[in-house]
């Protein structure tokens, strides 16, 4: 794993802690569900990744350069019976997607990416309360679809938020993908955070470059599930 650079270091915190507010998001912005299909068919699967401002593709001027979009045009060039369903929020934390996960799920879902936690992180939430808001999205979308396929997105937090606090963290992640045996991806901004060109001017937010690279961190993992 690479350590993060003194770039993200100083920004991160500001960065997130900014979306947390919940200001009136941008035009540019996808707050809630957006729904981009792949084809016109009874057949079809559905594919939400439920998450936050990393998901929403938070500053940047289409969502389809978000990762959730880069990987929606992999699956339409490879004529897969998907569509996709980008349900971030920007500022989103484990609790407050714990308490959203209920209207979402009355669409059917057959793969379930969830990437929350960065903000109960980079707020010092006590680890075990980010761990069982984690587990309480797995419970509900097991109970209310057994058979959908779940990935899990790890993240990391800086180790400005000190090295106890940032590996329990991290430990997290593959802890909940074991027990609740479903897929995860280590860390979904693995060769992107910390580089500056890969991310926006705040410092944590992919750019569009960032965000292909972090697609591909999912795919290797998502793949084998479609």
């Amino acid at each position: 794993m690479h350590q993060f650079k003194i770039t993200f270091l100083l920004f991160a915190v500001v960065a997130l802690a900014a979306c947390g507010q919940k200001k009136k998001p941008a035009d540019n912005q996808t707050p809630a569900a957006a729904v981009v299909a792949t084809a016109d068919s009874s057949s079809q699967k559905t594919i939400v990744f439920f998450g936050n401002s990393l998901t929403a593709g938070y500053g940047l001027d289409d969502p389809s350069n978000s990762f959730p979009g880069v990987i929606k045009n992999k699956i339409d060039s490879l004529k897969l019976p998907y569509k996709v369903v980008n349900a971030g929020l920007s500022g989103e934390t484990t609790a407050g997607g714990n308490g959203r996960i209920g209207w979402l799920l009355k669409q059917k879902i057959d793969v379930f990416l969830l990437e929350l936690g960065a903000n109960d992180g980079l707020r010092g939430i006590p680890v075990d309360g980010t761990s069982k808001n984690l587990q309480s999205i797995i419970d509900k979308v097991k109970a209310k679809y057994p058979d959908a396929k779940i990935v899990l997105l790890g993240m990391m937090v800086p180790p400005n938020m000190g090295a106890d606090y940032s590996n329990k963290f991290k430990a997290v992640f593959p802890a909940l993908a074991s027990k609740n045996k479903v897929s995860l991806v280590p860390f979904l901004l693995k060769d992107v955070a910390g580089v500056p060109a890969l991310n926006q001017a705040d410092g944590i937010h992919p750019s569009v470059q960032g965000a292909k690279i972090a697609a591909q961190n999912v795919w290797v993992v998502l793949k084998d599930l479609l």
